[in-house]
């Protein structure tokens, strides 16, 4: 039997509000908030890794992204991306140098309202330290930030436009 995740809500300001919902039950209010992290790693040669949605995804099948996902109750941002990017791509980024980039919020309505920690990670990996979860991924790529770029103008690199800052 698969365990329940649960998720904290947060208020528009980022802080919890000491209430918790089912990971994607969307019964989220205005000023209500779930919270997502994204970790972009990047090697000193300037190539980021990125990995590709699973075809099964109900949004963004098919697209490239960077890892993330939500947040679990309990957990801070800097836990969860951890978390994260290990589980997806088998990469521990913990003695990385990073930095919390950039933080963004949607109200996307449904009850699907989210804030975004962007994590950046310098750290050197070589393609043989990416064990991707096959759950979530149909794979990855050491890609520049001119491959990154074209998957956004071709629509199929999500968040892009929110989070580009971090590939200059």
């Amino acid at each position: 039997m698969e365990k329940q995740e649960f998720w904290d809500i947060y208020d528009e300001h980022k802080k919890p509000t000491g209430r918790t919902m089912k990971r994607n039950d969307w019964i989220l209010g205005p000023n209500e908030y779930h919270l997502i992290v994204l970790g972009v790693l990047k090697r000193s040669d300037g190539r980021f890794l990125i990995t590709k949605r699973k075809m099964n995804k109900a949004f963004g099948a098919g697209w490239w992204e960077v890892p993330g996902g939500g947040a679990m109750a309990g957990e801070s941002s800097y836990e969860a991306v951890l978390r994260e990017v290990r589980e997806e791509t088998g990469v521990d980024v913990s003695a990385c140098d990073y930095k919390l980039a950039l933080t963004y919020k949607r109200d996307a309505g449904g009850g699907d309202n989210y804030i975004v920690d962007v994590y950046t990670f310098a750290c050197d990996f070589e393609q043989g330290d990416v064990h991707c979860q096959e759950e979530e991924t149909d794979g990855f790529m050491i890609a520049s930030a001119e491959e990154i770029a074209a998957f956004a103008d071709e629509g199929i690199f999500l968040h892009f436009n929110s989070i580009k800052a971090v590939f200059a």
